[in-house]
């Protein structure tokens, strides 16, 4: 069966050749799963963390959206100062960590922990997402944050 690769590198259509499970063949595997594909032409070099596997047409890369956001406070591990436009956490999404700009809503001038927050953020790499996905903000190897899409905007 034909599937794409999103996300990270440009999409690209492979075949699916063989799926394993636990090191058992299976005929089919499903969202959520846990699985290995073998896939026709792709080398192991080819395929990056973060990368989804997905049905043709059925999610898109995308670099900019519109968050909801948790800032987690001193007391719950999160950070102890605020922060301010232009601040570049790592944004873990799904399986990959990827770097990203926040823009914060007009009049906003910093986000202090414990709050939450509506925001905008600019990925450095186009990430399978889409509304409703969950996803943390992480700093130094720590989670800072914790936040839902709420509109695809680029």
């Amino acid at each position: 069966e034909t599937i794409e690769i999103v996300g990270i590198h440009p999409t690209r259509a492979v075949v699916v050749t063989g799926v394993e499970m636990f090191q058992k063949t299976l005929d089919q595997g499903e969202a959520g799963d846990n699985v290995g594909c073998l896939l026709r032409g792709v080398e192991r070099a080819d395929i990056e963390r973060g990368q989804v596997l997905a049905k043709p047409g059925s999610i898109k890369p995308h670099t900019t959206f519109a968050a909801e956001v948790y800032v987690l406070s001193k007391e719950e591990g999160g950070r102890h100062t605020p922060f301010f436009p232009g601040y570049r956490p790592q944004f873990y999404i799904r399986t990959t960590d990827v770097t990203g700009a926040i823009q914060l809503p007009a009049g906003v001038e910093m986000v202090m922990p414990g709050d939450n927050i509506q925001m905008d953020v600019e990925l450095i790499q186009p990430v399978a997402i889409e509304e409703g996905l969950r996803f943390a903000i992480r700093e130094g190897g720590r989670t800072v944050g914790a936040g839902v899409v709420t509109k695809i905007t680029k």
